[in-house]
């Protein structure tokens, strides 16, 4: 197997110059955000660069999309990398399926699992729509109703999937209603009586395992439920669901329901439909994500601009997976790096990124997002304490790069980022009162080292600036030969990369 050189030097930045930098697969799996206006040039320029040079560099990876035409861009880069047969497209139509509840390689058969992915993508389309997943009681009553209906789902059934708990959740006992309503074709009625013989089998089975009088003095001590419940953990699952569907989610105010209810309901129904129940719901996996570290190229084609909602929770509930999947690798088994590419990336991002993030590099995992503006991810975030939460997740990426950009809270971040450059002021004064006389001082003043305007003033690429993109780049901890971290660089559109 391959081994791969963490010092292996990917790109030389400013090459033959005093600011020379080598920028190697270290720097590369401590993360990289590209910021650029519209037309700056960052996807074509430095996306494009570092995109070649991973795939050249024998990277694996999982790519999402937001626009419709970043499938044809991935074909030609990993064409001209010599790649073509390690992409595999994930799009209505294609050979490949991938079942997130029976995903065998991320343990999802365990509730536990499969209720961290669902809430996870919940919770990201909430955060921006509304902030409403701030309030603690709203996260607390969805986890608590997914568990229940993941844990009834697999007692029924022995199995999980997105069409039982969507009737499940459909079906559940409404207020005023005592009990059960004795219906054969009620989903919750229907599985919670599968359950419920299943787990009396198992009980039965337990009861005669014990001596009589010993199963007696348990009932007489009232002891019996703990003694079950401790041997039998179906029985102690099946008591928290009737405790929890028929006493504390049934006597919640019928507004505050239906908003929970709606929350889990709202997104399976887009799960089952095509062409999403196919690729992510119904079949049996013939792909992995672990296959990124095979050398594979994972691209998710359900851009966001044509699938919208669905098409964004989908790529965010197999990016959560994936990045779960490669934390779990075995580096001295495998150590191939693996990149997460993101264009426009505000798209993707949910509430375990900052923590998915600052072990990344452990993982051999080189994220790349790129977006045009803070407030993109600002407004994407979504809740209170927005900026506080993109900003600390921004500061898990070591390597950025600043293209041109219009925004204003953009290049001041920029120009903050690259922090104060002291210089020598030299003032002379003269006066001729009776007699002449002058004098010079010196004094030390600080300003930014690359100021918020200059930003607006990069070249952005295409035929009138003979097809050369700027840009200004930090490298945290990498310094070149005058001392700096950080310079301003150049990127070829039209040049054929290399290795």
């Amino acid at each position: 197997m391959k081994t791969f050189n963490l010092d292996t030097p990917i790109m030389v930045f400013n090459a033959n110059t005093k600011n020379e930098t080598n920028w190697t697969i270290r720097q590369a799996i401590e993360g990289v955000q590209i910021f650029g206006g519209i037309g700056s040039g960052k996807t074509s320029g430095s996306g494009r660069m570092l995109a070649l040079k991973y795939l050249q560099n024998g990277f694996g990876g999982l790519v999402l999309t937001v626009k419709p035409d970043e499938k044809d861009l991935w074909v030609d880069y990993c064409k001209e990398a010599g790649r073509s047969d390690d992409l595999l497209i994930i799009e209505p139509g294609c050979p490949y399926q991938f079942n997130f509840l029976n995903n065998g390689g991320n343990q999802g058969n365990l509730t536990e699992n499969i209720v961290d992915v669902l809430k996870t993508v919940i919770r990201a389309s909430e955060e921006k729509a509304s902030g409403k997943g701030e309030d603690p009681f709203w996260e607390s009553a969805l986890d608590m109703l997914l568990f229940n209906v993941v844990d009834l789902c697999r007692l029924a059934y022995g199995k999980v999937s997105v069409q039982e708990i969507y009737n499940i959740a459909q079906s559940l006992p409404k207020s005023g209603i005592t009990g059960l309503k004795d219906d054969p074709k009620n989903a919750f009625y229907k599985a919670f009586t599968l359950a419920k013989a299943k787990v009396q089998t198992k009980v039965a089975a337990w009861e005669q395992d014990i001596p009589h009088n010993q199963l007696a003095e348990l009932k007489k001590q009232n002891t019996y439920d703990a003694a079950l419940f401790n041997t039998v953990a179906d029985a102690r699952v099946l008591n928290y669901i009737d405790q929890f569907f028929l006493e504390s989610f049934l006597n919640l105010h019928e507004k505050t329901r239906s908003i929970i209810d709606f929350s889990l309901t709202g997104f399976l129904f887009r799960l089952l439909r095509e062409p999403i129940l196919s690729l992510f719901c119904a079949n049996a996996s013939n792909f992995q994500p672990e296959d990124s570290l095979r050398g594979k190229i994972i691209l998710i084609n359900l851009p966001v601009k044509l699938y919208q909602k669905v098409g964004r929770d989908c790529q965010i509930l197999f990016k959560y997976i994936w990045q779960k999947s490669m934390e779990k690798r075995n580096i001295e088994e495998n150590d191939r790096p693996v990149f997460l590419w993101a264009d426009e990336a505000q798209n993707f991002i949910h509430e375990h990124d900052a923590d998915y993030q600052a072990t990344a590099r452990s993982s051999r995992i080189a994220t790349v997002y790129i977006s045009q503006n803070l407030p993109n991810y600002y407004a994407n975030m979504g809740g209170g304490r927005a900026e506080q939460k993109v900003k600390s997740f921004l500061g898990t990426l070591n390597t950025k790069i600043f293209h041109a950009n219009a925004d204003v809270d953009t290049n001041r971040y920029a120009s903050e980022y690259f922090g104060d450059v002291c210089f020598e002021e030299t003032s002379s004064t003269s006066t001729a009162a009776g007699q002449f006389s002058a004098s010079r001082t010196k004094s030390i003043k600080f300003d930014r080292m690359i100021r918020p305007e200059q930003f607006n003033r990069l070249r952005t690429g295409g035929e009138q600036n003979a097809f050369m993109v700027e840009g200004y780049i930090h490298l945290q901890g990498n310094v070149s030969q005058n001392g700096n971290s950080d310079s301003k660089i150049k990127f070829n559109q039209k040049t054929i990369v290399k290795l």
